[in-house]
């Protein structure tokens, strides 16, 4: 099926590469069917780009390429509805706001994307670890740690 897409004009996209979010996303309840494209060949940051709505494209990233530390529980019922049978089963993204200049951009670890890969299908949960924000600077993690970050994945 062909999709109208903010960054990359029109492309063609298999059925099996959708990714459903049954809830939507906050602020984008409507949209429930989302593809996951890389917006560049270090695979550091993608473009999770509506299906429907060619405006709707939010950037995202794997948030442990920059915190490695990072974690949280996922309940019971989101488990559930998301059909996680084990964690190889999910992967986790953060929503990325850009801001000019770079060093001004932004990371939301406070909702971040839960996204089983297996049945392509996701939600975006809210938790209420108060150690997390929405707005975590990207230029607050250390260098090497990024600089590290971009060599992994330029490695896989």
């Amino acid at each position: 099926m062909k999709i109208a897409t903010k960054f990359f004009g029109e492309l063609s996209i298999g059925k099996n590469e959708i990714i459903d979010f049954p809830a939507g996303l906050p602020g984008f309840e409507q949209e429930k069917a989302f593809v996951l494209l890389k917006m560049e060949d270090e695979g550091v940051y993608q473009v999770l780009q509506s299906v429907e709505q060619q405006e709707v494209a939010l950037i995202v990233t794997n948030p442990y390429l920059f915190l490695s530390n990072y974690e949280f529980a996922i309940d019971p019922q989101t488990q559930k509805l998301l059909k996680i049978g084990s964690p190889e089963d999910v992967i986790i993204l953060s929503v990325v706001t850009l801001r000019d200049p770079f060093s001004k951009t932004t990371m939301n670890l406070q909702a971040p994307l839960v996204v089983n890969y297996n049945e392509n299908i996701g939600k975006q949960v809210i938790l209420n670890d108060t150690s997390y924000h929405t707005k975590h600077l990207l230029a607050s993690f250390r260098k090497e740690d990024i600089q590290h970050a971009g060599a992994e994945s330029k490695s896989k």
